[in-house]
């Protein structure tokens, strides 16, 4: 995490401090609720799309999606301090899933459920929430009073309940990355330290999944079949992806200037291009750069081959999504190990979630600080 930077006054002022596990969070939503779509699709589709109702009544399951919606602000707003937000959000990935999926029904005048589109709105809806998060977390790097502002927020659990070990080292973690010259951080420090010890926590089976997709990951990057698998599976999503989508298309006999299949093509084309600069600066040696231009392969297909093959097949092509997600997070894990690998140990390291060794002392002598 880069904290070079400095965010506009105003806006810390004004409240908005951004949360340093933005990423992990919104990933939980996005996941729950892609997810909810695709089991709802099935299950629906396996039981023959029962009514829940009956005598002029139909109860949609975008009540249910309502209502834990409604329970995911809840526990945001009952609940102060950071355990309760990954509950939160799988919650209301999982309404928001049920929510959205019945989109055809409110944009078609005669509420039809199987309006074709659905599935390019409910991915194209999914991509913006991704796109907008982003920006708002990497227009300007996480400001180092925003980053105390966080370990205060896990400060306010210890204080009512204690902290374990496991919690203790992750603020910790956190204030080695906030300089001793920012306002209140001696004080934070203390109190993080005044806070008694409590090995009880509330279950947390979101963060624990979240740890083993970056051990995963970051195994599966050092392998040394890695790089040749990525460019295999890009090639072939490249090749394939307009075949599938010309091939469903065909037998609909719909093909020739077919918006779908054509912006399938195009994206695949410029994603394919991505993927052969990469392949060339790997056979260079230029690693980093190739990775590089990986990410940008897949987020064209992302973005673009995967929107149009939505529109044009429907939920065919979550496979091919499903494929682009892994690939990005197995570049992300690699791009970050060269980081790693390029950065001087005596940079203070990026962080990433909680620190491996909980046991370690959470407040080792740091020379910034006044004795």
């Amino acid at each position: 995490m880069d904290t070079s930077g400095t965010r506009s006054p105003y806006l810390l002022r004004a409240g908005l401090v951004r949360n340093v596990r933005i990423g992990e969070h919104l990933t939980t939503f996005v996941v729950s609720g892609v997810s909810t779509v695709l089991i709802t699709r099935l299950i629906l589709g396996l039981s023959g799309y029962p009514q829940i109702g009956g005598k002029g009544l139909h109860i949609a399951h975008v009540l249910p999606g309502g209502l834990l919606m409604l329970l995911s602000i809840y526990l945001l707003l009952a609940y102060v301090g950071p355990v309760v937000r990954p509950a939160a959000a799988l919650v209301g990935g999982v309404g928001f899933g049920l929510f959205i999926d019945e989109v055809g029904k409110f944009v078609t005048s005669d509420n039809n459920y199987f309006y074709q589109p659905t599935a390019a709105i409910v991915y194209v809806v999914f991509v913006l929430i991704v796109l907008g998060s982003r920006y708002v977390t990497n227009r300007r790097p996480i400001d180092q009073r925003e980053i105390l502002s966080n370990v205060v927020d896990i400060a306010v659990e210890g204080v009512a309940g204690g902290l374990s070990r496991r919690r203790l080292a992750a603020a910790s973690e956190q204030l080695r990355l906030v300089g001793p010259d920012v306002l209140a951080r001696m004080e934070t420090r203390g109190l993080l330290a005044a806070c008694p010890a409590d090995e009880v926590e509330l279950a947390a089976p979101v963060d624990t999944a979240w740890r083993a997709v970056q051990r995963g990951f970051d195994r599966l990057a050092t392998h040394p079949l890695a790089p040749r698998i990525a460019v295999g599976v890009l090639v072939v999503q490249a090749i394939g992806a307009p075949l599938i989508a010309a091939g469903i298309r065909l037998d609909e006999g719909r093909l020739l200037n077919d918006i779908p299949v054509l912006g399938v093509v195009a994206g695949s084309l410029l994603s394919a291009t991505f993927t052969l600069r990469g392949w060339l600066r790997l056979r260079r040696g230029d690693r980093a750069r190739a990775v590089r231009l990986f990410e940008l392969a897949v987020l064209v297909s992302l973005l673009v081959t995967q929107v149009f093959q939505f529109a044009g097949t429907q939920f065919a092509a979550v496979g091919g999504m499903t494929l682009d997600l892994v690939l990005l997070g197995l570049l992300g894990a690699e791009r970050e190990r060269l980081r790693r690998e390029a950065t001087p140990v005596t940079t203070k390291p990026k962080m990433w979630g909680l620190p491996p060794d909980p046991d370690s002392p959470p407040f080792p002598e740091d020379p910034g600080d006044p004795a």
